[in-house]
């Protein structure tokens, strides 16, 4: 009986022990991730638990239109808008098409993706829901709804997230309507967020600054434009909240540890964007 007790406690404690050590890629960006801090010690298990703030890093490349790389630690590539174009042949092993637009998704798939997550439901009823781990990266989505020639195609596009370590990205895809509870539920907190800021054919571009507030990451990163004018419409219009910077290339590197004091528009993809 003794044994038998003991033998079940020990299967008790691995079991604990492998949820602990289990990546962190394994959950969404959630809120009481959100007040975590970016190195983590969990008594009792040495330094099994130190999470290296490195792993919570990515290095983003605007390669056009709504199309961002994004790089992990441990070597995934991530494209997301994946058309056939833009980032075509840098090997992805995930590509996301949040809408099913021409210039958003492709099914000329190159060899060697593992992942092709399509953000859109098929005949606009049933939703099209991801949640996919590769080494040290989660990706899922948030449906959303999609104008359509007068009407609303329900769950036409996503919102994708991506969780590397406790650094959290979403890409804004083809939105056509501010939020709601659920869909900020859903997505958690964000520190980096790709938004389009045409202002037609997604959403006007005050409608896209309240989106902003209403997921307030700590960096931002325009797409989905043609020209300095949608650039500096949009800066003018976030201003209040948000600094400026315009790096050299259209390449950065981003961490949890090194986010920016101020709530930062980083503007990759130049004055042109495309």
């Amino acid at each position: 009986m003794r044994l038998t007790y003991a033998r079940s406690m020990l299967a008790c404690a691995l079991a604990v022990l492998a949820v602990a050590l289990a990546p962190a890629a394994l959950a969404r960006c959630t809120k009481n991730v959100a007040q975590g801090a970016p190195l983590i010690h969990q008594a009792g298990l040495g330094n099994l638990l130190v999470q290296n703030a490195a792993a919570s890093a990515a290095r983003i490349t605007f390669v056009g239109h709504a199309s961002f790389l994004i790089e992990t630690p441990q070597g995934v590539r991530v494209i997301t808008d994946y058309n056939g174009l833009n980032g075509y042949g840098r090997r992805p092993d995930i590509v996301t098409m949040n809408n099913a637009h021409g210039t958003h998704f492709t099914d000329d798939i190159e060899p060697g993706v593992t992942h092709v997550l399509r953000g859109w439901a098929e005949g606009g009823r049933d939703l099209m829901t991801h949640d996919v781990t590769l080494r040290d990266v989660q990706v899922w989505n948030v449906p959303t709804n999609a104008r359509d020639y007068g009407g609303v195609r329900q769950n036409g596009n996503s919102i994708f997230g991506f969780r590397i370590g406790d650094l959290c990205i979403a890409h804004l895809g083809h939105l056509h309507h501010r939020l709601e509870k659920e869909h900020l539920e859903q997505l958690g907190r964000i520190d980096v967020l790709m938004v389009p800021i045409d202002g037609s054919y997604t959403m006007g571009v005050p409608l896209m600054a309240e989106v902003i507030k209403q997921i307030q990451p700590q960096v931002v990163l325009p797409m989905h434009y043609w020209g300095s004018l949608q650039v500096d419409r949009f800066l003018g219009i976030v201003a209040d909240s948000y600094a400026a910077v315009w790096p050299d290339g259209r390449t950065i590197d981003v961490s949890k540890a090194t986010l920016p004091a101020k709530p930062t528009v980083i503007v990759i993809g130049g004055r042109g964007g495309d």
